[in-house]
């Protein structure tokens, strides 16, 4: 299956991917597959503790029953836990306050193959059906694949900041959910 959003070029055919609010056990998963300090490079440099997964996860099924939408699974053609992609209001008092920030992270051994850009596409439909009119991405100004998926979802770099905690470089990618004919949903 090809997965597609008007609007955004594909390249190439890209990989199945499956999307489900995540579980308690999708905690245990993401805390493994996110064991790894590349993965982690731009969430802090080191892997999480397990609690901050568990904590998350029930956040994220709060979203999802409140909103519509959330941060979810993604699941591989094997039904493997690979990583994370969705949606969830900016969660700082700085940046895009009050706007949806879309985000990913895949396990490492998932990375250059397609994953993040089908299940961002998949979370951009969801999003838009959900009634978002406009979502970002925050992305550390290093993080070059990142960037790469952001070009491919047709985002554009909308803000240059300096991350308060870190002091580093970052970009605030937009796009329009907008119908492409204008006319509402």
């Amino acid at each position: 299956m090809i997965t597609r959003l008007k609007g955004c070029p594909v390249n190439r055919a890209l990989p199945v991917v499956r999307l489900r609010v995540p579980t308690d056990e999708d905690a245990v998963a993401w805390h493994r597959v996110f064991d790894d300090p590349d993965v982690m490079e731009f969430h802090g440099g080191r892997p999480a503790e397990l609690s901050v997964y568990e904590e998350l996860t029930a956040r994220q099924r709060r979203h999802d029953a409140e909103r519509g939408f959330c941060l979810w699974t993604v699941l591989d053609e094997s039904d493997r836990v690979i990583g994370f992609t969705g949606a969830q209001p900016w969660p700082r008092d700085w940046g895009p306050r009050g706007e949806i920030e879309i985000g990913w992270r895949l396990g490492r051994e998932f990375w250059g193959r397609g994953y993040v850009t089908a299940a961002a596409r998949m979370t951009l439909q969801r999003v838009r059906d959900a009634g978002v009119p406009t979502v970002v991405a925050m992305v550390d100004a290093r993080n070059t694949r990142s960037i790469a998926v952001t070009r491919r979802l047709g985002m554009r770099l909308a803000e240059v900041f300096t991350t308060p905690a870190s002091q580093r470089e970052g970009h605030c990618y937009r796009l329009d959910l907008a119908p492409a004919n204008g006319n509402a949903a």
